[in-house]
């Protein structure tokens, strides 16, 4: 990562992207920049830095909108909890220039940084393709709508992942490494998932699932201004700015440091074969296969899951509370997952007396008999988006899930004549609770009971039918 890093001519992306070259100054111009020795290769090893700035963006500020962390400090966005998203909240804009950004880096690859540089080889071409199609992937999970194209119209969710396969199909004739082929086939049933195209998000999971431990990640590096932000969030601050909601205590920090802050950034796992596992399952809840998906479920517990690794390390230094709230369970209470719940142990761990151990990768509380015990399209499909929520905790990935998506910048609405009003207008589905009530929870200290206000995994089920989630259930 340090390597690259250094290879990044920051300046010259940053003038061929914002606002073209300063022609008093020839060392950084587009045209000496493309003569000059492996342009391709340091042009990738850019757009990985950008994956790395723009996953920093996505995931601090989407895990923030969700139920899975509540922002107990001063130094991040301070209505995404209610949830609050206005058109110009500064993080709003900030999201999707890192978005667009890494959509137009890939591009200017493709076109001109490959036709300047004749040794570009077919294998970086998929990986400037495949970001691409991630960038589009981002657009259209993320946000109501964004444009395609500098200053262009503004287009659907469905039109981004339109786009993100003709990229995804471009990538894949063109990639040789059998791993990767595998986790862009896995992005490719992401989006037919996204489009709730049931047949084809089928076809591709199914294949993917014959590399059950695939894993794709993005790496960062504190040494060159690319460190994972949301490391800082959960552990490396001496504030732990985020705090998870206490039943998901167990799986966190995802991110963690043993040694230097600098030298010791954790990866992200972006692409993961438990994915495929959990669109399978799904299809066929939702088509009231229960037993398959009970099978598929099961298999995802034993077969992936369980073989993810574990870290054991010290959390002593945890302050949760002193911030926005004070009641913050530090030792092992009991959980309940709303008020009708029963009483559950083993959720909030006691980070006091000794290491703790958490899953790096994927972790659940999930059990096999858990699976068993569904007999019903709800109580299954629950099962589904619980153990969505625990395996991409940390991910960015929640926010989509509760049907929430951003809206159309201030900023690209003020130097875009496309966007129109109703573009500024964030996706807050109807049940979503209000007033930070995803995040809330009451903590009796006498009973030793931590009882959250809502179940946000029953919430969903209740409303199914809902048009912003559950992309097979109509």
């Amino acid at each position: 990562m340090k390597t690259y890093i250094k290879n990044f001519l920051t300046a010259t992306i940053a003038c061929i992207l914002l606002a073209g070259c300063a022609k008093d100054n020839p060392n950084i111009t587009d045209e000496v920049y493309l003569t000059t020795t492996n342009v391709a290769t340091t042009w990738l090893s850019g757009l990985k830095r950008q994956m790395a700035l723009t996953m920093n963006q996505v995931i601090v500020n989407t895990e923030l909108v969700s139920d899975n962390y509540f922002n107990n400090r001063t130094l991040s966005n301070k209505v995404f909890d209610i949830p609050q998203i206005d058109n110009f909240d500064l993080d709003v804009n900030n999201i999707q220039s890192a978005i667009q950004r890494l959509r137009e880096m890939s591009e200017y690859g493709l076109t001109t940084v490959a036709d300047a540089d004749k040794s570009t080889t077919p294998v970086q071409k998929a990986e400037m393709y495949f970001i691409n199609a991630y960038a589009h992937v981002l657009s259209g999970e993320l946000f109501t709508g964004l444009p395609g194209t500098a200053k262009g119209a503004v287009l659907s969710p469905a039109q981004h992942y339109a786009m993100a396969i003709s990229s995804l199909d471009q990538a894949i004739s063109l990639q040789t490494n059998a791993t990767e082929k595998a986790a862009y086939t896995l992005l490719k049933a992401r989006v037919y998932y996204d489009l709730g195209d049931a047949a084809q998000a089928r076809t591709f999971a199914t294949a993917v699932m014959a590399t059950p431990l695939l894993l794709k990640q993005q790496v960062f590096d504190g040494q060159n201004s690319a460190s994972n932000d949301f490391q800082t969030y959960l552990f490396s601050s001496t504030t732990n700015e985020f705090a998870p909601l206490p039943r998901l205590d167990f799986l966190d920090p995802k991110y963690y440091n043993t040694g230097t802050i600098a030298l010791d950034q954790k990866p992200v796992s972006y692409l993961k074969g438990e994915e495929a596992y959990l669109i399978l399952a799904e299809i066929q809840v939702s088509s009231n296969d229960l037993t398959g998906a009970k099978t598929t479920l099961k298999n995802l517990l034993t077969d992936v899951i369980a073989k993810r690794p574990v870290a054991t390390f010290s959390d002593v230094k945890e302050t949760r509370n002193g911030g926005n709230r004070n009641d913050y369970p530090l030792t092992a209470v009991k959980v309940k997952f709303d008020d009708t719940d029963v009483e559950r142990a083993g959720y909030v761990l006691d980070r006091k007396t000794a290491n703790i151990t958490i899953s790096t990768i994927s972790g659940t509380k999930v059990t096999a008999a858990d699976i068993d015990a569904a007999s019903t399209q709800d109580a299954l499909l629950y099962l589904v988006y619980r153990i969505r929520q625990e395996v991409f905790i940390s991910e960015g990935r929640r926010m989509t899930d509760l049907g929430i998506k951003f809206p159309v910048s201030q900023t690209e609405q003020l130097n875009n004549p496309n966007v129109k009003p109703s573009d500024l207008i964030a996706q807050i589905p109807s049940f979503i609770p209000k007033n930070r009530g995803m995040d809330d929870f009451t903590n009796n200290t006498a009973s030793g009971v931590v009882t959250m206000k809502y179940d946000m995994n029953k919430v969903l089920v209740g409303n199914k039918t809902a048009k912003e989630i559950f992309p097979f259930i109509n």
